[in-house]
């Protein structure tokens, strides 16, 4: 009888070489396994980027403060999702975020539309709020008191664990920010005011889009709003005036004055009006000496973003001059600060960023009110 044994030698063997070749090929991921990145559209701002794989999300902001020298890049995961061993970033979050802080007003309006305010648990300054919506989880005490901005009270905000923290700095330093990551809650920052166009600013309502896992909805919103201001840009060039205008006010004998590149400066030209200072660039505001401005602007047939006056008998009683320019003997000086909030905040300041095509409507039916009959202006009105 013949041995068994080279037959069983030639069996072992082609079991190792089918378990070898199963091993080898189980090692090596498949193209349909490498996950390939879908970058977002970020038309007008250019101070994030978003790039979308299957469940999780790479959030970088390149300008979370003017001159910032390097991007923060945040990773946006779902919960036991599968992500890169060597995949580097400076915070994690996971999402959809349940609960959040955020620091700035201007932040409102974007929950507010994704219809996620019942997400925001606290708030530093909250008589800053004006929404009517987010006001009444305030006075519901829904939303906790945070302190001031620069001066976070980190441990009640730590008592309330939110999911993230979304910050805004001036530069890189932050003591309370620091504090808080050093816990374990991610604190991510927000640039959109660093932008310096209109729809640059309100295109950062992707950036909580990506954040609370409703990019769509996000993307439909600035979609809105992009028409919304360029189907208003295009009705102002239909008219054939171009009234002169001029802005800002007087603070410690100096007048502060947009500067011609600036966001506030671009609301002018859209709306078909000459601002008069509109071949200045720089950061910040113009600093300018009352008699400068006089000279150049006495004539100017509008006056708009008057400071804190909110009445002529206010602005004269305040200086005599005043009544030197057109504008305030013609009654035709118009201020975001007579539309204000349950608790005097300037809902400009929170909702205008947010919704540049109602800024640019205002401003049109104040220097073409012929295009927009019977509107009703939201953010500038006439000093009482």
């Amino acid at each position: 009888m013949k041995s068994k044994q080279p037959v069983l030698k030639r069996i072992v063997f082609i079991l190792l070489l089918t378990i070898l070749s199963s091993c080898k090929n189980s090692a090596e991921p498949k193209s349909s396994e490498i996950q390939k990145g879908e970058k977002v559209e970020i038309e007008n701002a250019k101070g994030f980027s978003i790039t979308n794989f299957d469940n999780y999300s790479i959030l970088k902001v390149n300008t979370p403060w003017p001159e910032a020298e390097d991007p923060f890049v945040y990773l946006l995961s779902e919960k036991d999702a599968k992500v890169p061993e060597n995949l580097q970033y400076d915070q994690k979050v996971e999402i959809p975020v349940k609960s959040i802080v955020v620091t700035s007003t201007t932040h409102i309006p974007a929950l507010e539309a994704l219809n996620e305010e019942k997400t925001l648990v606290g708030f530093p300054g909250l008589n800053y709020i004006s929404s009517e919506k987010t006001r009444k989880l305030i006075n519901d005490g829904s939303i906790s008191e945070l302190g001031q901005n620069e001066n976070i009270n980190t441990e009640v905000l730590i008592d309330l664990s939110p999911d993230v923290v979304v910050g805004f700095a001036i530069n890189a330093s932050n003591k309370s920010f620091e504090t808080i990551q050093k816990t374990g809650i991610p604190v991510i920052y927000n640039g959109d005011w660093t932008e310096a166009t209109p729809l640059g600013k309100a295109e950062w309502i992707k950036f909580f889009g990506a954040l609370l896992g409703k990019q769509k909805e996000a993307r439909t919103i600035f979609n809105d709003i992009k028409e919304e201001y360029i189907a208003a840009k295009q009705l102002a060039k239909t008219s054939s005036e171009k009234p002169t205008v001029i802005a800002g006010s007087m603070y410690n004998d100096k007048w502060y004055m947009p500067y011609g590149n600036s966001w506030q400066a671009q609301f002018i030209e859209d709306a078909n009006a000459d601002y008069l200072y509109s071949d200045t660039n720089g950061d910040g505001s113009l600093s300018l000496a009352f008699e400068s401005v006089l000279e150049k602007a006495e004539d100017a047939e509008y006056w708009v973003s008057s400071g804190q006056f909110i009445s002529y008998e206010q602005l004269i009683n305040e200086s005599e001059h005043y009544k030197r320019f057109k504008a305030v003997r013609e009654e035709k000086v118009f201020s975001v600060s007579l539309s204000t909030g349950e608790t005097g905040g300037i809902i400009f300041y929170e909702l205008g960023p947010q919704r540049p095509d109602l800024i640019l409507k205002d401003l049109i039916s104040i220097f073409h009110p012929q295009l927009l009959k019977n509107y009703e202006p939201v953010f500038y009105k006439p000093l009482n």
